[in-house]
C-alpha cells in the first residue's frame, strides 16, 4: 500500500537547524509532488511547503520563506525539508504528504484537498 514516512525530528534550539526527510514506498514516486504540513499543539494543521514531481517548482509558506529549503531525490524516493534559523514558533508535528495525481501539472501549492496519502509526523521542538 502507499506509505510515507516522515522522519528526523527532535529538540533543537532556537537559531539552529535540522533536516526532516519522508521516504515514499509503493507508488512511482518521480510521478507526484510531495508537501510538508505541521500542526502545532491546540492548532490546525498548515501547509508549509511543496515540490513538484521533477524538483523544478517549489512553494513556501511566507512564515518559513528564506529559513526552510525542500528538495528531493528521486532515486531514493526521497523529499527533504532543510530547516534553518528555526523558531519556538516552528515547534509542530511535520508531515509529508502526497500530492493528488490530477494536480500533477499544477503549480506546487499546499491546500490540503489536493493531497492524497499522509505520513504520521514527526515531532520538532525548537526550546532552549
Amino acid at each position: 500500500d502507499v506509505q510515507l514516512q516522515a522522519s528526523g525530528g527532535g529538540l533543537v534550539e532556537p537559531g539552529g537547524s535540522l533536516r526532516l526527510s519522508c521516504t515514499a514506498s509503493d507508488f512511482t514516486f518521480d510521478d507526484y509532488a510531495i508537501g510538508w504540513f505541521r500542526q502545532a499543539p491546540g492548532k490546525v494543521r498548515e501547509g508549509v511547503s511543496c515540490i513538484s514531481s521533477s524538483g523544478g517548482s517549489t512553494y513556501y509558506a511566507d512564515s518559513v520563506k528564506g529559513r526552510f529549503t525542500i528538495s528531493r531525490d528521486n532515486a531514493k524516493n526521497t523529499v527533504y525539508l532543510q530547516m534553518n534559523s528555526l523558531k519556538p514558533e516552528d515547534t509542530a508535528v511535520y508531515y509529508c504528504a502526497r500530492r493528488r495525481w490530477d494536480f500533477r501539472l499544477h503549480m506546487a501549492t499546499t491546500s490540503e484537498s489536493e493531497y492524497d496519502y499522509w505520513g504520521q509526523g514527526t515531532l520538532v521542538t525548537v526550546s532552549s
